[in-house]
């Protein structure tokens, strides 16, 4: 690697507020490849009800088509940090890609759900590098003043794409069969392994970084073992469970416990797996703390409305899939305009509104029945989306931020391990939740009557979770370099060639 096709320094832009053209490259296609493969998250909620019909699994195990790939994210994301400082980013990104395109041509040949299963965790292992590569990257090319509107389009990746995601796989569904929901993908899958081969560059310099080997074991059992547990309280609810679910919780609590110890003392020498200075910050903890709650609240939703809507309302997979359409178009929208804003008035003036928005539309929920109509579904999707997206783009871009530049690669991996576990435990806390008051039910637990009582009590707990969303975005502060850029605003650049 030349010197022409690195950044000059790992802390900033190259000259000042400009952005180069070859670094916006990098960047676009970084976006565009983060959408294709966090699209996969969401696309397995509307077909599991058929993969349990063609592949003769429970509800417990199907959801772990979708909980298995956002927990392998929880696993790898921590070893992002070492891996960005290690490996240059074109290499790092060609290595995800492969994976990501790998896994998907597995999904689509697999001939049952074991093989299944093996390709969403291999595509998961891809998915995992891509978000934090993505945000290191924006937040070492891309000026303070302008991280606001480069973070909105991030927020289209990690929003609108799982958003988008039902919609995709219900018309497929409908038309082709879930093997095409990979068939679909992988063609694009390998359009961007072949793009970024030919215009992604190394944008920052490399280091001879070790990885601590006992350090990985810790986040495997440490996160693993916390949402295995919420996952077992389900599973014991029915009847299936051969491992009571304190056993996994006590294992996975220990471990964290002792993983966060061991990354306290390798930090002090630089080689923590995760470097948990990053919450030396007020603001970054603050905003951790917020996005854990929104992701849980927004994939746990998107997961139990299109089963509700399937099993009580008897929606047909693509009608199911155009619930979450509306409210993520919206966000797209939203997203560039959102990140304006912030540049310009900060994140208060829109983490406020879009949490209490977020809480409108979750509470919407709780009155659900046999006779809900698809408009009510639609409107209280379109509500949370439209509060989401006002504010992940603020919270990530206040958080990140904050920390100091030498640990941005650790912030973006601390905040996409946390982003993944809270949406895996978000998924299996929802599904647990609504599985154990179904099958407490006066009714059958598989009848309409008690999959009602099970959403209303999964969106009770919503709700309540979306006050505490809430109470964090109040105390949310623009970082002290983005305030000074702000008070102080430049013209925008123009791009250097």
């Amino acid at each position: 690697m030349t010197e022409s096709t690195r950044l000059d320094t790992a802390d900033g832009p190259a000259v000042g507020d400009r952005i180069e053209r070859r670094h916006l490259q990098v960047i676009g296609v970084l976006l565009v490849a983060t959408f294709v493969v966090i699209l996969n998250e969401t696309v397995m909620s509307i077909a599991i009800p058929v993969l349990q019909v063609e592949l003769g699994v429970p509800p417990s195990v199907g959801q772990w088509l979708t909980t298995a790939f956002m927990l392998t994210m929880a696993v790898i994301i921590p070893l992002t940090g070492y891996l960005i400082q290690r490996i240059p980013t074109r290499s790092l990104y060609l290595l995800a890609m492969s994976l990501f395109t790998a896994g998907t041509l597995i999904a689509f040949a697999a001939p049952g759900f074991g093989v299944l299963l093996i390709a969403r965790i291999v595509q998961a292992s891809g998915t995992a590098i891509m978000l934090p590569l993505l945000m290191t990257t924006v937040m070492t090319l891309v000026p303070p003043a302008r991280r606001g509107a480069m973070m909105g389009n991030i927020s289209i990746v990690i929003a609108v794409a799982p958003a988008l995601g039902p919609t995709m796989s219900g018309f497929i569904l409908d038309h082709f069969g879930w093997r095409w929901i990979f068939g679909f993908v992988a063609p694009f899958a390998v359009v961007a392994l072949v793009v970024g081969a030919r215009f992604v560059v190394s944008v920052s310099e490399t280091s001879a970084a070790r990885v601590d080997l006992m350090s990985v074991p810790l986040a495997v059992l440490g996160f693993g073992g916390l949402v295995y547990g919420l996952v077992g309280i389900g599973e014991s609810a029915q009847g299936s469970s051969t491992t009571p679910a304190w056993v996994p919780f006590l294992i996975g609590a220990a471990a964290l416990a002792g993983f966060i110890a061991r990354q306290s003392r390798l930090q002090r020498e630089d080689r923590a797996l995760l470097d948990l200075r990053v919450f030396g910050s007020r603001q970054f903890t603050i905003s951790v703390v917020a996005m854990l709650v929104g992701m849980a609240t927004m994939m746990g939703t998107f997961i139990i409305v299109p089963y509700f809507a399937q099993s009580v309302l008897h929606l047909d997979p693509f009608e199911t899939g155009l619930i979450t359409l509306p409210g993520g178009l919206l966000m797209g929208i939203a997203g560039p305009i959102v990140g304006r804003v912030y540049d310009r008035r900060g994140p208060l003036v829109l983490v406020v509104p879009g949490s209490i928005l977020v809480s409108i539309g979750v509470w919407m929920l709780i009155a659900v029945s046999a006779s809900t109509s698809l408009w009510w579904l639609l409107l209280s999707n379109i509500a949370l989306c439209l509060g989401l997206a006002a504010t992940f783009t603020p919270l990530m871009t206040s958080g990140l931020g904050s920390v100091a530049p030498h640990l941005y690669a650790h912030g973006s991996a601390v905040v996409g391990t946390f982003q993944q576990v809270a949406g895996a435990a978000g998924t299996a806390m929802f599904v647990t939740v609504m599985t154990v008051v179904a099958s407490r039910s006066a009714a059958d637990a598989d009848s309409p009557d008690a999959i009602v009582e099970g959403v209303r009590a999964v969106f009770l707990v919503a709700g309540i979770l979306s006050f505490v969303l809430i109470a964090a975005c109040l105390f949310v502060r623009r970082p002290a370099d983005a305030q000074q850029a702000a008070d102080h605003p430049v013209p925008e650049p123009a791009l250097e060639r």
